[in-house]
C-alpha cells in the first residue's frame, strides 16, 4: 500500500512511485542470489531472517515519516528503497532454507502449502486493518504503517521460538532428502510435551500416482517416466554454482518466473489506484478491499496445492495458475471500458470480484515455485542458491513490470495497460505448456538419511551408498534426455 500513500496522500505521480519500487526491486534481484548462497552456508538462518525483517519494517517506517510532497526529496527515498530491496532479498530464502532445515525434501509439499496459508492469512489481516486506519485518516494516511512494527514483533517472537537444534542445515541446503528433525516429535517448550503444545511433522506418505515427466512435445529439455521403484542418486555431494546454472530445465524454469511477474507485478496496484483515485475516500478502503479478496482465494489455492500436487504432480496446477492472469486482465479491461458515472458502483464490485483470479494465480505461483524449485534442486545441496535465483527472477521481472505499468498507464491509460499485460502473460503460459516437464519426481517422497556433514565441498562426494545408481545433477530424473 505504498504506492497508493505516496500518490494519494503525497501526490507522487505514477512514474515516481514506478521509479522507487524499481529501484527496490532491482536491489533485490541484485542481492537474492548471493543472500541464497549465504543461506546455504550459515548455521545461523533464523538470525540473518530476523534481523531482515526488524530492518525492512524499519525502513517502512522511515519511508512514511520522511516522504515529502510531490517527491521533493525522491533521492532520498530511492535510497531507502535500495536499502530495503538489499535486507529483504534475504527473506525468501531465508524462510524456505528454514523450512526445508525442518521437514527435509520430502516433506516441503505440505509445510509450504501451510506456510503460504499462514502468509497470505497474515497479509490479508495487515491490509485490513491498514485498510480502516486508511478510511478513518483519510487523506493523510501516513499512520497506517503502524501496523508494520506490530506484526514484526511477532515475526521476531516466533523465529526465538525455533531451536537450533531443529534445523538440519544439510537438508536445509538441499544435500540429503530428509531432515533428522523429522524423526522425533519436537516440543515448542523446554521439552515437555505435557502442556499438549508439540509439533508433528508433515505426513510424508508416499500417495503419488505415476506421473508422466515428459514436456508436452518435448523439446530435448525432459525425461523418461519415474515410478516409486525408480533407483535413487543417493549420493551426498554439493553440486558448484556453474553446474546448477547449466541445467536446462531450471532455465526454463528461471525465464518462466521472470516472464509472469513482467506481466503480473503491476496489475493488483494499478486496479487498485484506478478504484481509489476514482473514489475518494471510499475507494481507499476498496483498494484495500482487492488484497483481501486476493489473498483469501490465495489461502484455499495453497491448501489445494498441498493436498494435490504431490499426488498428481505440479504441472496442470501451475498451468492453472498461469492461465488465470490473461482472463482477469481482459475482464478488468472490459469492466473499465463499460463503466460510466451510472454504473460505477456495480463495475467496481464486479472488477474487485476479478481479485478472485488474483487469488487463484497468486496462491498456486507462490506455492508451486517453491516445490518446482525444491524438487529441481533435491540432491545438489544448492535449494537456496537456486531458490535465489528462481526469485531473482521474479525480483527483475517485477521491478520492470512495476515500472512498465506505471508508464504505460500514464502513457496510454489504464485500460490500454491492462491490455497489453494480458497479451504478455500468455507468454509464460505457453513456455510452461510446451517446455517444462513434471518436476515431480520419486526424490520427492523417499526419505533418505545420510549423516550430517559440517559443510559443503563443491562438487565433492561425502559418503558413498553401497547401491547401483545413475549419478544425476538437478535431482529431478534418473533418465535425463539432453
Amino acid at each position: 500500500m505504498q504506492s497508493l500513500f505516496l500518490i494519494t496522500s503525497l501526490n507522487y505521480s505514477e512514474k515516481q512511485a514506478g521509479l522507487m519500487f524499481f529501484v527496490f526491486g532491482m536491489a533485490q534481484f541484485v542481492c537474492q542470489t548471493p543472500a541464497g548462497y549465504l543461506m546455504d552456508y550459515t548455521n545461523r538462518k533464523t538470525f540473518l531472517l530476523g534481523l531482515a525483517s526488524v530492518a525492512t519494517t524499519s525502513i517502512t517506517i522511515l519511508t512514511a515519516l520522511f516522504a515529502q510532497e510531490e517527491g521533493k526529496n525522491l533521492t532520498f527515498m530511492l535510497f531507502l528503497k535500495l536499502l530495503q530491496g538489499m535486507v529483504a532479498s534475504i527473506i525468501p530464502p531465508g524462510l524456505n532454507s528454514i523450512t526445508q532445515g525442518i521437514v527435509g525434501s520430502v516433506g516441503m509439499t505440505e509445510q509450504v502449502s501451510k506456510n503460504e496459508m499462514m502468509n497470505h492469512m497474515g497479509t490479508a489481516a495487515i491490509v485490513l486493518t491498514g485498510s480502516i486506519l486508511a478510511y478513518w485518516l483519510y487523506p493523510d494516511i501516513g499512520m497506517l504503517f503502524i501496523i508494520s512494527p506490530v506484526f514484526c514483533v511477532g515475526v521476531v517472537y516466533f523465529l526465538s521460538k525455533i531451536k537450533p537444534g531443529d534445523i538440519d542445515h544439510d537438508a536445509a541446503r538441499g544435500l540429503v532428502l530428509s531432515s533428522d528433525t523429522t524423526t522425533s516429535v519436537e516440543s515448542f517448550d523446554d521439552g515437555s510435551v505435557a502442556s499438549g503444545r508439540s509439533y508433528t511433522p508433515p505426513n510424508i506418505n508416499n500417495k503419488r500416482k505415476e506421473i508422466s515427466t515428459i514436456p508436452s512435445f518435448r523439446f530435448g529439455l525432459g525425461q523418461q517416466n519415474t515410478t516409486a521403484d525408480d533407483n535413487l542418486d543417493l549420493k551426498a555431494k554439493a553440486d558448484t554454482p556453474l553446474k546448477i546454472l547449466r541445467d536446462p530445465i531450471l532455465v526454463t524454469f528461471i525465464v518462466i518466473c521472470f516472464s509472469f511477474h513482467l506481466a503480473n507485478g503491476t496489475v493488483l496496484p494499478l486496479v487498485m489506484q484506478k478504484i481509489a483515485m476514482d473514489n475518494g475516500k471510499s475507494g481507499i478502503f476498496l483498494s484495500g478491499s482487492c488484497i483481501i479478496v486476493s489473498q483469501i482465494f490465495s489461502v484455499i489455492s495453497a491448501k489445494i496445492c498441498g493436498d494435490y500436487s504431490g499426488i498428481y504432480g505440479r504441472k496442470l496446477l501451475f498451468l492453472i495458475g498461469l492461465g488465470s492472469l490473461p482472463i482477469r486482465c481482459f475482464l478488468v479491461k472490459f469492466l473499465l471500458t463499460i463503466r460510466d458515472d451510472d454504473n460505477a458502483g456495480v463495475v467496481n464490485f464486479f472488477i474487485l470480484s476479478t481479485q478472485c483470479l488474483d487469488g487463484i494465480g497468486a496462491g498456486l505461483f507462490l506455492t508451486l515455485y517453491v516445490l518446482v524449485t525444491s524438487d529441481i534442486s533435491g540432491g545438489t545441496g544448492r535449494f537456496s542458491l537456486t531458490l535465489g535465483l528462481t526469485t531473482s527472477a521474479m525480483s527483475i521481472g517485477g521491478t520492470i513490470s512495476g515500472y512498465l505499468g506505471q508508464a504505460l498507464a500514464y502513457d496510454y491509460g489504464y485500460e490500454q495497460a491492462f491490455v497489453i499485460l494480458g497479451l504478455a502473460s500468455t507468454f509464460p503460459l505457453v513456455v510452461y505448456l510446451l517446455c517444462m516437464p513434471e518436476t515431480l519426481s520419486s526424490n520427492s517422497t523417499v526419505s533418505t538419511s545420510i549423516h550430517p556433514m559440517p559443510g559443503i565441498s563443491e562438487g565433492e562426494n561425502y559418503c558413498d551408498i553401497d547401491e547401483k545408481i545413475q549419478p544425476k545433477s538437478s535431482g529431478i530424473s534418473t533418465n535425463e534426455v539432453i
